[in-house]
């Protein structure tokens, strides 16, 4: 088949059916010619896939014809409000969901290391100076510790948080394509936590130190360990693919990825509020643990029946299968 008088003898019909598929509405005898067009367009498309499967021609012809499908079968396309509206309740809860064990996992570990690090420092408090020279630990416990919290106005101390926060979820997130990447962050985080609650405990600021880190600490830590366990899901998915192909593995994952990160930026900036005007202020303990509580409750509640419920209805947190197998044809 000559592919270029093939394309010259039909290429009429292939403007019209793209300008049929875009229209917002068809009368009765557009919608009738959008179907005929439809049909000879897929007829089209199989001659020059089994006769001449030129890769130009057929990168141009399947999402004409998808278009065409589209709007000749109504299948229904989330955009603008409903799109986010779909993310929040469905989407991003599903995501998380589907991967509880990996965060899970990695929030045992997370605080298994840094509560043993804290213990081990608070027993052995000469270990601290091997890590921080005395001045330096005398002003985190005395003033550095608690003034952090409160030493920026509120709102550029929100952003401030929660654009670090983010940037670490991310982190987290998109380095899980090598593992490594984001075991590595976590361990940072780990022994950081470990290391400046150590310190206190050891000079018996316990008080100080719960008080001010678990009002925020809660929630943003949980959304940490949700971006480290989708990120470690995301590099496992093309380890142990199963019966899939690594490439279909591999961009479920990465796109699950993407409905994490933009659902953890609205975690991370409840948790940076809170940082910012609950931590600091002059209510007592039990109050502001109670608020961060409250929040962490919120969150998993959140999860487990917004993602539950989706996953029985058969959400995936994916794309729709007919916009995920969307594929461009290579040579």
């Amino acid at each position: 088949m000559d592919v270029d008088s093939f394309v010259a003898r039909h290429d009429a019909e292939w403007q019209r059916l793209d300008e049929l598929a875009r229209r917002r509405r068809l009368t009765g005898a557009d919608a009738d010619e959008l179907v005929a067009l439809y049909r000879q367009v897929a007829t089209h498309l199989s001659l020059v896939q089994t006769r001449a499967p030129d890769p130009q021609l057929i990168a141009r012809l399947s999402p004409l014809l998808a278009r065409g499908r589209a709007a000749a079968v109504g299948t229904p396309r989330l955009r603008g409000w409903s799109a986010l509206a779909r993310g929040i309740v469905v989407d991003f809860p599903v995501t998380v969901y589907r991967t509880w064990r990996w965060s899970a996992s990695v929030a045992l570990a997370s605080i298994s290391v840094s509560a043993a690090i804290m213990l081990w420092l608070r027993a052995h408090p000469e270990r601290v100076h091997r890590v921080l020279p005395s001045n330096e630990v005398h002003q985190l416990v005395e003033r550095d510790f608690r003034d952090y919290y409160s030493e920026h106005p509120a709102q550029a101390f929100a952003a401030q948080v929660w654009t670090n926060n983010a940037r670490v979820a991310a982190l987290s997130l998109f380095l899980g394509i090598t593992l490594v990447g984001t075991v590595y962050v976590l361990w940072q985080n780990t022994v950081n936590v470990g290391l400046v609650g150590g310190v206190m405990l050891g000079a018996g600021k316990g008080t100080v130190l719960f008080g001010l880190l678990l009002p925020h600490g809660m929630l943003e830590l949980t959304a940490i360990f949700v971006a480290c366990g989708v990120g470690l899901r995301t590099g496992w998915a093309w380890v142990a693919p199963g019966m899939r192909p690594r490439s279909d593995a591999l961009a479920e994952a990465g796109r699950m990825a993407g409905v994490a990160a933009l659902g953890l930026a609205g975690v991370l900036l409840v948790s940076g509020l809170i940082e910012a005007f609950v931590t600091p202020s002059g209510l007592t303990t039990a109050a502001r643990i109670g608020i961060g509580a409250a929040a962490e409750v919120a969150f998993l509640t959140y999860v487990v029946v917004l993602g539950r419920r989706g996953v029985r209805a058969g959400a995936t947190g994916d794309l729709p299968a007919e916009e995920s197998a969307a594929t461009l044809p290579v040579a």
